[in-house]
């Protein structure tokens, strides 16, 4: 495997048999396919763990920083109704889910080395099981967020985070499950998924600060309001999308020929340049100006 940051390296040994099949069996087309694609792969991972480590040091600088001057009322500018004076169950609520936002990225990326797993499976096992519980926790406290709190956009936004709560709470029983059974190959898939999942609110970010660059300027939904059809099909696509992604890739690295993994490759390629736009813009227009 080209890298330590891979989604390669979660999707099973029939995964890397087939691509070896595609490397060594169909001529140097196949040779060039069977490198594009876990290269595509790693491009790709090293780009988004590259921008959630940012994302996590937003969330330090700006709400932890906050926190430890003694004024988490400072929340309310970037996340409305975030702190309430006197609704301490609530507050406490909130500075959990904002805590374990910083643990489980910090988590994913530990489970995302291969050489961990390798060298360390103890902590592998450990790690995961972490990650799994506090996916269920943050997932819990953020639909309960949804139901009890007057968090921004309509009804269309609320019923696309509350499906994304629902779903990384499948995805975490289901890794969970299979791990237990010990059929790893099934639980990498689904380990994947949930990463996925969790990553919804920033794959959300990244993407509104792509497409507000790219059109030059808010296109498609109000700034005020934070309403429009924009942003009602940004708040399912946040997850839906990257989940159709992996598993377009997923079976092509199994089943498909040179020539789709060559196009599946291509379209990781073109994946990364847009979420690195998207990293960039949310860095400079929304992460670094608080940090």
């Amino acid at each position: 495997m080209p890298s330590s940051f891979s989604p390669a390296a979660l999707a099973g040994v029939a995964g890397r048999q087939a691509t070896a099949v595609v490397a060594d069996g169909l001529g140097p087309l196949g040779r060039v396919a069977g490198r594009a694609l876990p290269w595509a792969a790693t491009a790709w991972c090293a780009v988004a763990v590259i921008g959630q480590l940012i994302f996590t040091a937003y969330v330090l600088r700006f709400y932890g920083a906050a926190a430890v001057a003694g004024e988490p009322q400072r929340w309310n500018k970037v996340l409305p109704h975030g702190w309430v004076p006197g609704d301490t169950p609530a507050n406490v609520l909130t500075s959990l889910h904002l805590l374990f936002t910083v643990l489980i990225i910090a988590s994913a990326i530990v489970q995302l080395l291969p050489v961990v797993r390798r060298r360390a499976p103890v902590l592998h096992r450990w790690n995961g099981r972490f990650y799994v519980v506090s996916a269920l926790l943050m997932a819990g406290s953020g639909l309960w967020m949804v139901a009890t709190r007057k968090t921004v956009g309509d009804w269309p936004q609320h019923l696309a985070v509350s499906l994304n709560g629902v779903l990384i709470i499948a995805f975490a029983l289901m890794a969970w499950r299979l791990a237990a059974a010990r059929r790893f190959e099934q639980h990498r898939r689904w380990a994947l998924r949930l990463f996925l999942a969790v990553s919804g609110v920033w794959f959300f970010r990244i993407g509104l600060m792509a497409w507000i660059v790219l059109n030059q300027g808010p296109a498609g939904f109000d700034p005020q309001t934070f309403t429009g059809p924009f942003l009602s099909v940004l708040g399912f696509a946040q997850y839906l999308l990257p989940l159709a992604v992996l598993e377009a890739y997923l079976r092509t690295r199994e089943k498909a020929g040179p020539r789709t993994h060559l196009a599946m490759a291509a379209g990781l390629g073109a994946l990364t340049l847009l979420t690195a736009l998207g990293i960039g813009a949310a860095t400079m227009i929304m992460w670094l100006p608080r940090m």
